[in-house]
Parts: C-alpha cells; sequence; structure tokens
C-alpha cells in the first residue's frame, strides 16, 4: 500500500485544464472521485498513472516523486473504462500479461493466477475470450489482470459503469473484499452515488478541473463546502438565507430563507456559524414526515412545517417525496417503502414536516 499525493497539480489538454490539484490519498484508502462528465476525472488518474505529464506540479507515491516516472516504473495497477482486455488472448493469458513481461518463472505465474482467480471467482472462465464474457466477467479479470503483478495502487476508472444494478452492487462487496485481502490502496472513478457510499473511506468532488471538496462520505454529503457539490450530490433541500439571528444561548440561531417564508433554527452547539452564510441545506433523507390532521397547529420556530404532496415517485426501497407548503416553499424527502402505507402518501395529501437542527448545514 502507498500514500498517494499531488501537489499543485496542473494539466492541460487541448482546450481542458486541471487546476493546482492538491490531493492526498492515505495508504490502503479506497479512495473514490466523483464529477460530473467532462470534469477531468480520468485525466487525473491517467496523470498520476504516468499516462499524461502535467505542465505543473508532481505527484508523489508515499513521499517519491514518480511525476517524470513511466506507468511501468511506478508499481501501479490501471483497469480503464473499457476494461482494455486483450481479445486474441484468453482470460488466464490476460491475467498471466504483466508477470510474463516481468519474466516471472512458469510456478509464480500459475500461482499468482490461481490465487486471484480464487480470489474473484473467476476460475472457471480461464480458457474463455473476453468475447464471450459478461460485463461482470471482464470486470473481475480486469482487476485480476491490474492486481497480478502486486501494484502499490489500484487505479479504477468507472470499473462498474458497463454493468447491471444487481451485478454492481455484488461486485462493491467484492471491491471491499479484495482491499481488506490485499491492502493496496484504491483510487476509483465514479458517477454512482450508492456505489461510491458502499466503497468509499473517503471521496473527492472533481468539477470543471478544480478539486472542490474532499473528506469522508458523510463530511462531503451531509457538511458540503459549496452549493454546487451540495447540488451535485443531490441534497435538494436548498434554501437562500435572507438572514441569520444568532441566539444569546450560542447553542442554536434562527435562520430566515426562502425570500423569508421559511424560518429555521439550527443547532450551533458543534461549530461555528459561518461568518457570511448564503444557503440552508437539508438533505432529504432527512427530512422526517407524518401524517396530518386538519387541526395540527405547527410552530414554524420548531422546524415543522404542514405542506400538501406533489409528487411520489419510486425509487426501489425508498420513495421520493415532493411537497409544498402554503406560502411555496418546496421539500423533498425520501421515505422508506416500509412506511408508505403508513403515511397514505398520495397527490394532495396534507403532512408535517420535521427537521431536526443538527441536520441543518449552512454554508
Amino acid at each position: 500500500m502507498v500514500t498517494v499525493r499531488t501537489e499543485n497539480l496542473t494539466i492541460r489538454l487541448g482546450e481542458f485544464h486541471l487546476q493546482r490539484i492538491n490531493l492526498h490519498v492515505q495508504a490502503g484508502e479506497h479512495f473514490v472521485l466523483l464529477g460530473p462528465t467532462g470534469a477531468g476525472k480520468t485525466v487525473l488518474i491517467e496523470c498520476i498513472a504516468g499516462m499524461h505529464h502535467p505542465q505543473s506540479g508532481n505527484v508523489f507515491l508515499d513521499d517519491e516523486d514518480v511525476t517524470t516516472k513511466r506507468l511501468e516504473e511506478r508499481g501501479i495497477g490501471y483497469v480503464p473504462q473499457d476494461y482494455a482486455l486483450f481479445p486474441n488472448m484468453t482470460v488466464e493469458n490476460n491475467i498471466a500479461f504483466g508477470l510474463r513481461i516481468r519474466k516471472a518463472s512458469a510456478e509464480e505465474v500459475a500461482q499468482r493466477v490461481k490465487e486471484l482467480t480464487d480470489l474473484l471467482h473467476i476460475d472457471s472462465l480461464l480458457q474463455r475470450y473476453p468475447l464471450t464474457l459478461s460485463g461482470g466477467e471482464k470486470q473481475r479479470v480486469a482487476l485480476a489482470r491490474a492486481l497480478a503483478v502486486r501494484p502499490r495502487l489500484l487505479l479504477l476508472d468507472e470499473p462498474l459503469a458497463a454493468v447491471d444494478e444487481s451485478t454492481r452492487d455484488r461486485l462493491c462487496g467484492e471491491l471491499k473484499e479484495i482491499q481488506r485481502h490485499t491492502g493496496v490502496t484504491v483510487i476509483h472513478v465514479s458517477h454512482n452515488f450508492e456505489e461510491t457510499l458502499a466503497v468509499a473511506d473517503s471521496v473527492g468532488i472533481l468539477h470543471n478541473g478544480h478539486l472542490l471538496h474532499t473528506g469522508k462520505p458523510e463530511d462531503v454529503f451531509y457538511r458540503p463546502q459549496s452549493r454546487f457539490v451540495a447540488e451535485f450530490t443531490r441534497a435538494e433541500n436548498i434554501f437562500a438565507i435572507d438572514t441569520v439571528e444568532p441566539h444569546p444561548d450560542a447553542r442554536t440561531a434562527v435562520v430566515l430563507a426562502d425570500e423569508e417564508r421559511l424560518q429555521l433554527s439550527v443547532d450551533t452547539a458543534n461549530g461555528e456559524l459561518p461568518p457570511s452564510p448564503t444557503c440552508a441545506v437539508i438533505r432529504p433523507e432527512r427530512v422526517r414526515l407524518k401524517m396530518s390532521s386538519p387541526e395540527s397547529e405547527i410552530a414554524p420556530s420548531n422546524n415543522c412545517f404542514v405542506a400538501r404532496v406533489r409528487e411520489v415517485t419510486n425509487k426501489g426501497a425508498l420513495l421520493r417525496v415532493e411537497t409544498a407548503t402554503d406560502d411555496g416553499t418546496r421539500w423533498v424527502a425520501l421515505v422508506p417503502v416500509s412506511l408508505s402505507a403508513d403515511l397514505l402518501l398520495q397527490r394532495g395529501q396534507s403532512v408535517e414536516i420535521g427537521i431536526d437542527s443538527s441536520d441543518i448545514h449552512l454554508l
């Protein structure tokens, strides 16, 4: 395993620029790089691999500056998005390719191939060719080939993009098992949030060539540092702040937002308020819903509101419920399907919305 560090890494490819990227991935960590299409995710990992030379800045593996070293000198395993398996070679020969290039003995090659095919449950595929494999099988073979040479660092470019959802769930578990077994440091490009949360120890958000936020998944998703990160990670409930009034006890603050239609009580006990907050962010899974009775009288200062359901969308295990209050404030909640029968969720239904003050993030 190896620590990965980039310092002020700048890359220009035609009209596209990666701008002064400072990234730090701990040894043995599974780091997921998220961002929209065209953000520069693939360019960044290809630069770490040695496939692009930066205009300025450096790449370090542990304390070794590898900026000018070739891919084969860096001790890196790389799985591109299309897997790049050799179509004229069997699975066995694909996995063994890197070992044979390095002049490993026949005994060492056979032992390593067996170890990896057992780990990845592909021993029955050894004599097949890539064109006969499913997407999930190709992904496992590409992983085995990348791991065969015992890399210090494994780079994965959207490794699960070409598989169906059930296969993706299974492969996420296998990726974690592989990392536990090998201890290899992983940098993994993805655009899938469920995949990210299933495998990531840390996350980075890349946008327009800039690394906007890195941290633990709970920090990036629940305490975003910019409006773009909040929107990109589907916070959905984002309200422009009009005024902030700190409470004398310094543990709470009252926020007026959404053109002063919305009053929120915010918990500040665990940290100071931002100097000039512009947005209040509440993730939809933190919005509580319950049935509302006609007699309900809700005090807005308690972060409780009456709203009507505008739309209900089935998201599998969750329902996405879009609501609006009488004054027009829009709320989105994610509700487990198991609770939907009790709530009788349907368009026009009156519901009570509840928010914990600690679930409101100001930025």
